[in-house]
């Protein structure tokens, strides 16, 4: 008999319902998924998807139901507290809200651990015993198997690793200059091109991605990104030194939790190929080659829908607990 499982995703653009089902081997399957704009107050978001959860629960004998969610969060509790991407979401108690609504047990996960989850479950991290899951997209945190259990620390705030300080100065990430965060996510990204540029142009270079500083303000990620991949030698040497801090940041990860896998998402799962040679030429240089030896860097098994497997993982894990 199939076990079905729902997962709410909460994200600052977007939120999706998904449901799915675990096999006798903790294979996956997904069945149904339903996503709309995160527009609107608390309330009648939660409305919009418990309505969806019982409309689905016509059609499936859901089980448990998994929350994944950008923290901060109080994962024993079931608490939502106001994450920068959340505006309004102050002390939602999202498990009590959403089980009152549905009459099925939920539970709650950054939305670091949730992929931690996933990826140890189904994707790139499967069969390992010590795992580290990077985000490394609009923030960078980490999701910690040890032990084969998930790691949440003292007050669900283990893995905030983009708050790590790289240099005394830097792109400001996490509220902090210079951090790992600042260097390794989207917008430092964005941030530390933006410096660059400025002074390539004053040095009368004119990088492709942006010949003049009138252009300054429309630097991303992907467009440096693909600059670098057309041969843009600013470009490249852009993501060669955010590999090369990526390679520092993933280096004290080593040296003290000594994992088999990290496994890292998002942008690394995009530009591995322009962060991977500085990425290992740093950990070659930073960290204990003992531990360094017994872990693989990868990027993510699960793609661009870890998301929706994220939180189904957290259904499943803690439906086991």
């Amino acid at each position: 008999m199939e076990k079905y499982i729902a997962g709410i995703d909460v994200g600052g653009t977007k939120c999706a319902v998904i449901i799915g089902s675990v096999n006798e081997n903790n294979s996956i399957i997904i069945y149904e998924r339903f996503a709309f704009p995160t527009q609107g107050t608390p309330e009648a978001i939660l409305n919009r998807i418990t309505d969806k959860i019982n409309e689905f629960k016509k059609s499936y004998d859901i089980k448990s139901i998994g929350i994944s969610c950008g923290g901060p969060l109080d994962r024993e509790k079931g608490l939502i507290l106001s994450p920068p991407n959340l505006p309004g979401w102050d002390r939602i108690e999202i498990c009590k809200i959403v089980t009152k609504a549905t009459g099925i047990p939920s539970s709650l996960s950054n939305d670091a651990d949730a992929g931690a989850l996933a990826e140890w479950l189904y994707g790139a991290g499967k069969g390992s015993k010590n795992m580290i899951f990077l985000t490394f997209g609009t923030g960078m945190g980490a999701g910690l198997i040890l032990d084969s259990r998930l790691y949440s620390g003292t007050n669900s705030l283990a893995g905030e690793v983009g708050h790590m300080r790289m240099e005394a100065t830097g792109p400001v990430g996490y509220g902090k200059a210079g951090s790992f965060e600042g260097f390794c996510s989207g917008g430092g990204i964005a941030r530390y091109a933006q410096t660059v540029t400025r002074q390539k142009l004053q040095e009368g270079i004119k990088p492709s991605f942006c010949p003049n500083e009138n252009g300054l303000v429309t630097i991303t990620a992907q467009t440096v990104a693909m600059a670098a991949r057309e041969g843009d030698t600013t470009a490249k040497e852009i993501y060669a030194t955010v590999g090369e801090y990526l390679g520092r940041g993933l280096s004290v990860l080593i040296d003290i939790l000594n994992p088999e896998k990290i496994v890292i998402g998002s942008i690394f799962y995009r530009c591995e190929d322009l962060l991977r040679e500085s990425m290992e030429k740093a950990i070659k240089r930073e960290a204990l080659s003992l531990s360094s030896n017994v872990c693989k860097i990868l990027p993510v098994g699960l793609g661009e829908q870890i998301g929706d497997y994220a939180a189904l993982a957290v259904a499943h894990y803690f439906s086991n607990k």
